[in-house]
């Protein structure tokens, strides 16, 4: 068990590094929320499914911390995009925008 444990751990951590370097290469503010949520939230649960198989006994907790990520981190990107929205518009290369009549929204600027 302390293998596989090991390997969902290692799993985690390497998310969370995909998810830094996304935020560092991607092009745009959007683009990097999007990377950062995304594998984050893999890493979280990859290390939190680690940290089960190594100590079951903590498992209610692992489990509300699981959920808390599950509620928290698409409140926040969604936050974070809208207020990027407000304050610089929507990227350059949208096709179609229509959050732009209820937003207010300006050219993107980055």
């Amino acid at each position: 068990m302390d293998i596989i444990s090991s390997i969902f751990l290692v799993i985690g951590g390497l998310f969370y590094a995909l998810g830094g370097l996304g935020v560092f290469r991607m092009p745009d503010t959007f683009d990097r929320i999007q990377a950062g949520t995304k594998a984050t939230t893999l890493g979280a649960f990859s290390l939190l499914l680690g940290a089960l198989i190594a100590f079951p006994s903590w498992g209610l907790k692992l489990v509300l911390i699981a959920i808390f990520i599950m509620l928290s981190n698409p409140i926040g990107s969604s936050a974070l995009a809208k207020a990027t929205y407000r304050a610089f518009g929507g990227p350059k290369n949208l096709e179609q925008d229509d959050l732009n009549e209820f937003l207010g929204g300006k050219e993107y600027v980055d």
